[in-house]
């Protein structure tokens, strides 16, 4: 018997985009710029990506708290400029207790309620992590003087494949779980790449008894070489192919943004698949590849419906 072209099509499996998922929620990430030029160039992603009604918005701290006063800066303008919902980093790394305490109380009294508490690296790149003398020993620490100051919504950082300190994953769930237990109302995760690997971690940190949500952290690739790079400092393996497919685009940066963009789309809707349905996108301030997976995505402005 001869199948019909209707039929052969009826046994192929059908796009990932097929059915877009629905109540999807996207936050999104920035870093306080550097320069006029950077600001710009924030506040024009900002603007863009504003109208997809995230539930929140953070605002990075640099190593060491090197950019305290401009992420104030820009959580401030933010909450006033804005209807979104700021969230500032704060790190326990170069500060004493009352010196971090004071950042949190200043927050508050702005009007801000939501905090990304961390740990922190060292100014130094590779230098391994030390207290400060008088200042929080560590994020679960943080969390636990920062609820002391305010009922902040806390979220803390989680890593799939392990933080770079880690001994190994089950002193790294551990280590989250003392997080929550200290008052966190969620985790964001590093980014990864491969999508197993999160539901491996989701599949241990079930079985330790956290519930909280655990937000994919997902990170967008334009500049390949730029991420291995980044990727070898912070854990996160590479996959063979994601390298395959940006071979030989090093000079075609349209090109790069296509495949990009579709990689992208396709690792959330994996997560969909597997009833994820929140995500935060590490933007590097540029708002066109965000909007444009989102879009895939079927998150529309606000008010604009996908029918």
């Amino acid at each position: 018997m001869i199948m019909t072209y209707s039929e052969k099509q009826d046994l192929l499996r059908p796009s990932i985009f097929s059915e877009q998922a629905e109540d999807i929620e996207v936050s999104f990430e920035f870093f306080p710029p550097k320069t006029e030029k950077m600001e710009e160039t924030l506040w024009q992603s900002i603007r863009k990506l504003a109208p997809l009604n995230p539930p929140m918005v953070s605002v990075t701290y640099g190593a060491g708290g090197g950019t305290r006063e401009r992420t104030h800066n820009t959580v401030e303008r933010i909450l006033k400029e804005t209807s979104l919902t700021p969230a500032a980093h704060l790190t326990c790394v170069g500060a004493t207790k009352g010196e971090v305490d004071d950042v949190a109380r200043a927050y508050w009294d702005i009007g801000v309620r939501h905090i990304v508490a961390l740990r922190g690296d060292m100014p130094k790149i590779g230098e391994k992590y030390c207290p400060h003398d008088g200042g929080y020993n560590n994020a679960a620490d943080l969390v636990a003087g920062l609820k002391k100051i305010g009922d902040f919504d806390i979220s803390v950082a989680a890593y799939p494949e392990t933080h770079p300190d880690s001994i190994n994953v089950v002193e790294d769930v551990d280590n989250l779980k003392r997080k929550i237990d200290a008052g966190a109302d969620r985790a964001i995760t590093q980014y990864f790449f491969d999508t197993d690997i999160y539901f491996r971690f989701m599949d241990k940190v079930l079985a330790a008894g956290i519930e909280v949500p655990i937000v994919p952290g997902v990170m967008p690739v334009t500049n390949f070489k730029m991420a291995k790079s980044f990727s070898a400092r912070c854990g996160t393996s590479v996959p063979k192919w994601l390298e395959k497919l940006f071979s030989g685009l090093e000079d075609t940066p349209d090109i790069r943004r296509h495949v990009a963009s579709m990689v992208t789309a396709e690792q959330c809707q994996r997560l969909a698949r597997g009833g994820v349905k929140n995500y935060h996108f590490y933007t590097l301030n540029r708002a066109e590849l965000t909007y444009t997976i989102c879009h895939i995505l079927g998150i529309r402005p606000h008010g604009v419906s996908n029918d």
